[in-house]
């Protein structure tokens, strides 16, 4: 459904509903991200997570409790609109608030990207549904490393499963090493999917890229996907790669190559659950005669797991 954003269209969404609707039309017409709003309901005392008004927003879940009721009051000021508007639309509570889609246990990305707040902020543009409706079976990935210690390019190959119904997209997440250039990041959609919405934050070397499946995949369906990232310079040698995964993964395999004329003295994967956490486990890794470090691990619970090198 397109999403509405003219006034004529807002003021139409307001008579005829339904919420979800009319937020969504509110929210576009205000330009408000929706960490953004949630700091405006902040200062009027009233607390509401981002990952709820995503929920609002996209008919996935509905205001019940008197808390969220108030925060739907505090909405219509927030937003401009005529009091009652919004919380008309709601009609009658029900006994019981409407279930979320079932799925596999799903972290927020905010939980496995620093700073939270540009994730939240990002996403907030793409306006996708906190659960984007797929989990990883299989990942495979590599990375190159040049012979002036900076990372060049990511390549992924990607096979993901539907836990819904109606995906027809895939959000892929970089984030640079400290001092590289955002804008000259270049997002190569290969094999079974095409370039969507991008949307980058300069100050936090981070990017969000849709992926587009060009079909709607239903419940249980897989998907291949070949994609990757060609790299932005930074200021230093890299030292890491961390990948996150918000709802786990059946198998991930990372390999990193290294520039024969520059190779680290020592390699170690890592796994943590949250950034800058202390490791919940290390390995030290031997490079082989290609100059490959790699990893393979199984049945992942949300969590963060990379590869870490010294030069000296």
């Amino acid at each position: 459904m397109q999403q509405p954003s003219a006034p004529s269209e807002l003021a139409l969404a307001l008579r005829t509903g339904p919420f979800h609707l009319a937020l969504r039309a509110a929210i576009a017409a205000r330009g408000l991200a929706l960490h953004r709003l949630r700091e405006r309901l902040a200062q009027r005392g009233v607390r509401v997570g981002v990952t709820s008004l995503s929920y609002w927003q996209q008919g996935l879940r509905r205001p019940e409790r008197a808390e969220s009721l108030r925060a739907v009051a505090a909405l219509e000021e927030v937003l401009e609109l005529p009091e009652h508007s919004l919380t008309r639309l709601l009609g009658p509570r029900r006994s019981t608030p409407e279930p979320v889609p079932a799925g596999p246990p799903v972290r927020p990305y905010r939980d496995l990207i620093s700073p939270a707040e540009a994730v939240d902020g990002l996403l907030a543009v793409l306006s996708g549904p906190p659960d984007t409706g797929l989990h990883t079976i299989t990942h495979i990935e590599r990375l190159r490393v040049g012979a002036d210690r900076r990372l060049l390019r990511r390549d992924s190959q990607h096979v993901l499963r539907a836990h819904r119904d109606g995906v027809d997209r895939y959000l892929a997440i970089y984030q640079g090493d400290p001092g590289c250039d955002i804008e000259r990041v270049r997002v190569r959609a290969e094999e079974n999917c095409r370039p969507g919405r991008i949307r980058r934050d300069g100050a936090a070397n981070l990017l969000v890229a849709e992926l587009l499946l060009d079909r709607r995949m239903r419940t249980g369906d897989t998907h291949l996907l070949g994609y990757g990232f060609d790299e932005a310079p930074s200021n230093g040698p890299s030292h890491e790669y961390v990948r996150g995964f918000n709802a786990g993964a059946g198998q991930y395999v990372l390999q990193v190559t290294f520039d024969r004329a520059a190779l680290p003295v020592r390699c170690d994967r890592f796994r943590q659950r949250t950034p800058g956490q202390s490791p919940l486990e290390t390995e030290e890794l031997t490079l082989d005669g290609h100059h490959c470090a790699h990893l393979v691990a199984a049945d992942l619970p949300p969590c963060l797991l990379g590869l870490r090198w010294d030069w000296e």
